[in-house]
């Protein structure tokens, strides 16, 4: 069996930040835990159709902030921004806190960000389309922009309907997975198609970390100086 890290998990607090920013009691932790994986889920669940790349959380003491990240952010603000009430509603149905706070940020190039396009090539495959054609597709529109070195792309089941499950990979690129510093972004997505789930992954190589200048610690910062010479 071979031993798989997460890429996002690896490379948290040297090149990338935490999703959840807060910090519980032990008595309470559990309970923030899973209000957090609560609200993600309700989020996506609801507006499904919103391209939503990622959900940041931080928390105070009778205060929660949620700020989503999504390709399309005229669904989630809605008319005179009727949308965002309805969500401020749902995430204090969920939480236990009383001030609850909703930012919305657009994902500007949604071709490059590793969730939106893998769940882009699950919404593909359910709706019959060829899955060698959907990730060749996706791999030629991320290699275009210029701010990506590297994509690779993975499915996994019973492709095009054929009776025994397997694997297809297609890459592009360098895709540095070992390397701590190098800035990968990891998609996860399900296609529910009639023959059953599809597992969808996607790694996708940037040349600048953007998370890094938002208060993610520098590996290079952190290692000692040298020594003057003698």
């Amino acid at each position: 069996m071979g031993q798989k890290v997460n890429p996002i998990g690896f490379r948290v607090s040297v090149n990338r930040n935490w999703d959840s920013r807060w910090f519980a009691k032990k008595d309470g932790f559990g309970d923030w835990l899973h209000e957090d994986l609560k609200i993600r889920e309700t989020l996506k669940k609801q507006f499904l159709s919103a391209a939503i790349a990622k959900i940041l959380i931080e928390r105070s003491t009778n205060s929660l902030r949620t700020t989503i990240y999504t390709a399309r952010p005229g669904m989630l603000v809605g008319r005179k921004g009727a949308e965002l009430d309805n969500i401020k509603q749902i995430i204090s149905k969920i939480a236990t806190c009383r001030d609850v706070l909703v930012d919305v940020k657009e994902v500007k190039n949604a071709e490059t960000n590793a969730q939106l396009v893998s769940e882009s090539i699950a919404m593909q495959l359910e709706r019959r389309i060829g899955f060698r054609r959907a990730m060749k597709k996706a791999i030629q529109t991320a290699m275009e922009d210029q701010g990506v070195e590297g994509i690779k792309i993975r499915c996994a089941g019973r492709l095009g309907g054929s009776e025994l499950a397997r694997i297809e990979q297609y890459k592009d690129g360098k895709i540095p997975l070992h390397t701590i510093r190098a800035n990968i972004d990891y998609g996860f997505a399900e296609a529910q198609t009639p023959a059953g789930k599809i597992g969808v992954k996607v790694w996708i190589c940037h040349k600048e970390s953007f998370e890094e200048m938002n208060n993610a610690t520098n590996a290079k910062k952190g290692k000692a100086q040298k020594s003057p010479t003698r």
